[in-house]
């Protein structure tokens, strides 16, 4: 269909999981993709995925943690392409300690600046490039820690995620005179490799009901490709087999 030929998309956390998902999706409607992630051979191999296709990808890896590598990517997206249309704001990360009791000072600074600061620091690269376009879409992967609290998640990851919720609605309410639209994407579990930092294991089997990559993949797909003329400000996506639900289902019985 190729309904995003002609477009340019910056994609983070783009070596594996949801990241990678978008990206390959991206790339099928004819975007030209940066792929951007800490460790440099995931993205080349989601590259090689993409030119194998006959699509276009670039790989810039960064710790995006660094306000200056985000400013550098933003460089060279600006000297390779002189425009963004879309940046999927997906990389994230949680850390195993997830109860005040045994949360540091250290595990707060990486949970914010790998969740909040990091994001905040790509919306001030992509902004740029979309106002003097009159128009794009930033797609923001939050997660439903976003707006519930939970033990689950833990405080920090919780408080980081609530503020990309609110940075994004904050993008839509400045932002929207300039033709830009802000989306952020709250999915439920999600089998990726982050659930390899729970404290307690995941089954197999429990990842199998969970909603997959592919799954939010392809609802970044769909925001990106609405007319500019409609915003989508927030959507959850989350498994049929909820565990929380069916947890309180197994309480009252």
């Amino acid at each position: 269909m190729a309904r995003l030929r002609g477009k340019v998309a910056w994609v983070t956390g783009a070596g594996s999981g949801i990241g990678e998902a978008a990206a390959l999706m991206l790339a099928e409607e004819g975007a030209a993709v940066v792929l951007t992630g800490r460790r440099q051979a995931p993205l080349d191999s989601v590259a090689a995925r993409i030119r194998a296709a006959g699509g276009s990808a670039e790989v810039q890896p960064a710790d995006l943690m660094d306000p200056n590598a985000v400013k550098a990517i933003g460089a060279f997206i600006a000297e390779r392409f002189g425009r963004l249309d879309i940046l999927v704001n997906n990389a994230g990360l949680n850390i195993t300690p997830r109860q005040w009791a045994v949360l540091s000072t250290e595990g707060v600074d990486d949970l914010v600046r790998g969740n909040l600061s990091s994001a905040m620091y790509c919306v001030t690269v992509a902004l740029p490039f979309m106002r003097a376009q009159k128009d794009g879409v930033l797609i923001h992967t939050a997660s439903m820690a976003g707006r519930t609290v939970s033990n689950l998640s833990g405080p920090g990851y919780t408080a980081a995620k609530h503020g990309v919720v609110a940075m994004s609605h904050s993008i839509n309410m400045e932002e929207c005179v300039n033709g830009i639209r802000s989306c952020v994407v709250l999915p439920g579990e999600v089998a990726t490799p982050i659930l390899d930092k729970r404290p307690n294991p995941v089954s197999a089997e429990d990842r199998a009901k969970m909603a997959q990559s592919e799954d939010v993949g392809d609802l970044i797909r769909y925001i990106a490709c609405l007319p500019p003329r409609v915003t989508i400000n927030e959507v959850w996506i989350t498994p049929t087999h909820n565990r929380s639900y069916v947890a309180a289902l197994q309480r009252k019985l």
